[in-house]
């Protein structure tokens, strides 16, 4: 009997959260499709983005590559470029080497089963699961943020959800919950209410459809659930960055080299996370006085000329993850910018081009400095 309130109770929970989820969902785009490929696409922009945020990146990317075998076959300049501004360039890099990977493997279609799914760069457990059961209907339980607090609230789990043990259990809790007939809006709906009623901070309880039988509003823990981890200090990274101007207002712009090193990739202190290794203006990580160590920079990888005129630039702030960036840059004033050093663009150009946020920023400052002259 008791196995049976325990079947009656799950089918009324998810009746009540499907019939909820029908009637309040967010009307997005990619909610109006099954096309495995633009649920794909979808599901990779919202990584660690929001959807408010990801919107008309999302509509501007599928004007460029309407289906898989555009993306396949684009050039990654391309692909980076209809991607400039919503940041993780590493996302559309993945992206375009697993459409290729469909094209040459999977006959262009994404593929239906998890172990190919997870075979694509770029592609975790939750990617795999979300597209297969939104455009395939294949029975699979999605775990992302939202729905691990959903579940935690409602079971009144303690302790950090990230942890493996703990992450292990989460998931199987929302393969137990998921409704195998509706596995698509199932996990919509899962990720819809912890998205917009239970929030990471100061839920929506009155307005939670499915609250009866939440532990963690019974207990009055809703509000402290999950516990939150304590956040680390934020790295600290100062960089000197050169925007070199000719007589004719072109620019200077280099890319870091695709070999990892301290200064150009993955660690904290190097330019790689702030670049994304995109055309950027030249820069280095200063530990010191910031036109010196630029200097030394320019003299050992451009050969500039120290005769040069140089303006400062107000710094700029600039944060990534967890790096607070400092970015000293200085307009410096040449005869001619060094050919086959890099790619020689106008200066009010630059801005329209595949380069990073922080990039842009320094191009706006130079501009504004010139414009202030």
């Amino acid at each position: 009997m008791a196995r049976q309130r325990t079947k009656d109770s799950l089918a009324e929970f998810q009746r009540r959260l499907l019939e909820w989820f029908h009637v309040n969902r967010r009307d997005l785009p990619w909610r109006r499709t099954r096309d495995a490929y633009r649920v794909w696409i979808s599901e990779i922009m919202l990584q660690q983005t929001r959807a408010a945020a990801v919107l008309p990146y999302y509509r501007r990317f599928l004007r460029a590559f309407p289906r898989l075998r555009a993306l396949a076959r684009a050039r990654e300049e391309r692909v980076l470029k209809a991607w400039s501004g919503l940041g993780y360039y590493s996302r559309a890099r993945n992206l375009l080497r697993a459409a290729r990977i469909i094209q040459s493997r999977h006959g262009s279609r994404f593929p239906r089963s998890v172990g190919e799914a997870l075979a694509l760069p770029g592609v975790g457990a939750y990617t795999a699961r979300a597209v297969l059961s939104i455009a395939y209907g294949e029975p699979l339980a999605v775990l992302d943020g939202n729905v691990a607090r959903v579940i935690a609230r409602r079971e009144a789990i303690e302790g950090d959800l990230s942890a493996p043990a703990r992450w292990k259990e989460l998931q199987a809790l929302a393969d137990r919950w998921l409704d195998a007939g509706s596995p698509g809006d199932w996990n919509q709906a899962m990720m819809e209410l912890g998205a917009t009623v239970c929030t990471p901070r100061q839920p929506r309880c009155g307005a939670c459809p499915v609250r009866e039988g939440c532990k963690a509003l019974r207990l009055g823990l809703a509000d402290r659930l999950p516990e939150r981890r304590a956040k680390s200090a934020p790295v600290r990274v100062r960089v000197a960055a050169a925007v070199l101007l000719d007589g004719v207002g072109r620019t200077l712009l280099v890319r870091s080299p695709a070999k990892a090193t301290a200064q150009n990739e993955s660690r904290p202190e190097g330019l790689g996370p702030i670049f994304s290794r995109l055309w950027h203006f030249p820069a280095v990580v200063s530990t010191a006085d910031s036109r010196t160590d630029l200097e030394r920079h320019l003299s050992a990888e451009l050969l500039l000329d120290g005769a040069a005129r140089w303006q400062a630039i107000s710094a700029i702030r600039h944060a990534i993850t967890f790096r607070d960036v400092t970015i000293e840059p200085w307009l410096i004033h040449v005869e001619e910018l060094a050919s086959g050093a890099g790619k020689i663009v106008a200066l009010e150009a630059a801005g329209r081009m595949a380069i990073s946020s922080a990039s842009r920023k320094i191009a706006a400052a130079a501009l504004a400095r010139l414009g202030g002259e």
